[in-house]
């Protein structure tokens, strides 16, 4: 799946890199016009016994804004570079929403680099009235760009989300730059090579050669995962009791997910 067409100039990413260095290697990665922070609970939980790599995406927190080429395809990039010069060895690639699909484009493109893969609520799989919706939806994020956007992300959280969680997604994504929200939306549905709408997902899952667990908030969307699996100790679960950002909604959750699935693979 590396060829010609994927390979992109690199951003150097802003990041953090704590834990023990010798430790089972997480990166976590953002979604659609979020940055790191988002995992800051989640890494305090986790430090004393994996090394948690945090990135900030191309055009996103205190990365690299380019003019052009914010999407997932070359932010998987990005993360490739940035594993090899970290060194780390083999990953456990955790990404939400857009960062769910960069993760597996990841993993995909550069298996060696990636023991597994988490995605939580990824934005993969798009069918029926959402592809329909997506050709206004990209005309408008092109027009008004992240207040556009900021929009969907005020609607997104469960009615029992933390206090504050809401807002703070809102103005993070108010500072993003609108011609990023409009090219990786773009890049995420729309682009030749996008994987966003079912059919093209459906192709790159099952490129796919590294155990995947990916956790959805839809019971279609989880049925319709189940059938694409064949990697030997994959799976996908369902959490109903969520809004979209389901990892800051249900930090302690999961927490306890990761760690389960990360020392799984340690052992593998």
């Amino acid at each position: 799946m590396h060829d010609e067409e994927h390979v992109t100039d690199r951003v150097p990413l802003f990041h953090t890199d704590v834990g023990p260095a010798r430790a089972p290697v997480l990166l976590l990665v953002h979604g659609w016009g979020g940055d790191g922070r988002e995992w800051s609970p989640h890494v305090e939980a986790l430090a004393g016994r994996f090394r948690l790599v945090v990135p900030d995406l191309r055009g996103h927190g205190r990365s690299p804004v380019p003019d052009e080429g914010n999407t997932p395809a070359a932010m998987a990039e990005d993360l490739a570079a940035l594993v090899e010069a970290l060194a780390t060895g083999p990953v456990v690639a955790v990404g939400h929403s857009m960062g769910g699909q960069v993760v597996n484009l990841l993993a995909v493109r550069h298996p060696a680099l990636v023991r597994s893969v988490v995605a939580l609520d990824p934005a993969h799989g798009a069918h029926g009235a959402e592809v329909d919706g997506i050709p206004a939806r990209l005309a408008a994020y092109r027009e008004r760009g992240a207040r556009e956007a900021a929009g969907f992300v005020a609607g997104a959280f469960g009615a029992d989300a933390p206090a504050g969680l809401r807002t703070a997604h809102v103005r993070t994504m108010l500072g993003t730059p609108d011609h990023v929200i409009a090219q990786a939306y773009a890049g995420m549905y729309t682009d030749p090579g996008a994987v966003g709408v079912r059919a093209h997902s459906e192709a790159y899952l099952r490129a796919r050669t590294r155990p995947a667990l990916t956790v959805w908030t839809s019971a279609e969307a989880a049925a319709w995962e189940r059938g694409t699996l064949h990697v030997p100790g994959s799976r996908v679960e369902h959490w109903p009791d969520s809004g979209h950002y389901l990892h800051e909604e249900h930090v302690d959750r999961t927490v306890r997910l990761l760690t389960e699935w990360a020392d799984r693979a340690a052992d593998d």
